[in-house]
């Protein structure tokens, strides 16, 4: 199988990338490389026989255009976007110019390359849409999300995958493209750029940094790890019908203040603090993000039952094995860390 994978030097793409190369497959990345694309995540598989690299602009058209005639794909895996709530916040506009017009002038792109082909390759075709839980909105106490369940998007970025979401859908259901969307909850694992809130923690600790969290760090989110979730799209891009939408979540609910903890525990175990102080002693709650959704939870019934995936690595261990990881792989987060520790977010007065 043959797949071109927008945003495959990003964190779950790169992942994704390294699940389909281990299944025999081949795989075409397209990345523009913007500051959360590191293209070191794709060391590993660089001289892999069925790995290329095209650095190229998913908006631009002529460019996707090329990448369709001359990599001919069975299948397409679209994860290039931009991601972090904090700054969409700051800046919307390229969140909608990236996550919204790249995605459609990747499904024209698509759709055009898919009219082209034999029969037998129109109806093998998949274009799988890779989202976010964060579309539906905020859950209360109870409940999860499940392909049911309406969209009630709180942020730039999370507005900006609902309006992709529902191009996908619209290019499925107008022309005909065999369209798949998956949305996930929370990921976390080796090579997730450093502002996200596991990396943030573990990074912040080894410089002797307080360790921030928003609110009262109750906020609950359901954590998937990262190599399940790739498993997950490896299979929906092989087996899912089209049309069809999954959800995909770890089964794992945790708040910030128990991810924090367990991060600080796995520091304590690997990379004690040279005054014996435990590394939980650094966290401070501090001012909340702006329209911060108070809980996610992913109902993963469908795929379970449809496609036989189940996560197979515990939050637990997972985070354990993440912070080993960073702190193993300094190589990897040293250049890209500069500046991304920094708060983002806040509306100023």
């Amino acid at each position: 199988m043959r797949t071109l994978l927008t945003g495959g030097a990003g964190f779950i793409g790169s992942a994704l990338v390294r699940e389909l190369l281990a299944r025999g497959g081949e795989v075409l990345v397209v990345d523009k490389l913007t500051y959360a694309g590191v293209e070191a995540s794709l060391d590993e598989v660089a001289a892999h026989p069925g790995f290329r690299f095209l650095k190229a602009d998913i908006c631009d058209a002529p460019a996707m255009a090329a990448a369709f005639r001359d990599f001919r794909p069975d299948r397409v895996a679209h994860l290039a976007a931009e991601t972090h709530v904090d700054r969409s916040i700051d800046g919307p506009a390229v969140f909608i110019q990236t996550n919204v017009v790249g995605t459609q002038v990747l499904l024209d792109q698509a759709l055009a390359y898919w009219r082209g082909l034999e029969a037998s390759a129109r109806a093998a075709f998949r274009f799988l849409h890779v989202s976010t839980d964060e579309v539906f909105g905020s859950l209360g106490a109870e409940g999860r999300f499940d392909e049911t369940t309406p969209y009630d998007p709180r942020s730039p970025y999370s507005a900006s995958k609902a309006a992709s979401d529902h191009l996908v859908r619209a290019w499925g259901q107008t022309f005909g493209l065999p369209v798949v969307i998956s949305n996930c909850s929370n990921n976390y694992g080796p090579r997730q750029f450093p502002e996200k809130l596991i990396p943030t923690l573990i990074l912040r600790a080894l410089s002797g940094q307080s360790l921030p969290i928003y609110g009262d760090g109750l906020q609950v989110r359901d954590w998937l790890f990262v190599e399940d979730h790739a498993r997950a799209l490896a299979l929906m891009l092989e087996a899912a019908e089209p049309g069809r939408t999954y959800c995909v979540g770890g089964d794992a609910e945790r708040t910030n203040l128990q991810v924090a903890g367990m991060v600080c525990g796995a520091l304590d175990d690997l990379r004690p603090r040279d005054d014996g102080a435990p590394h939980r002693s650094a966290i401070r709650l501090v001012e909340d993000r702006p329209g911060h959704d108070r809980r996610y939870a992913v109902d993963s019934a469908a795929i379970r039952r449809d496609l036989g995936w189940s996560p197979h690595v515990s939050v637990e261990s997972g985070v354990a094995r993440t912070v080993a990881w960073y702190l193993q792989n300094e190589g990897w987060w040293s250049p890209v860390v500069a500046d991304s520790l920094e708060r983002r977010g806040l509306i100023k007065a």
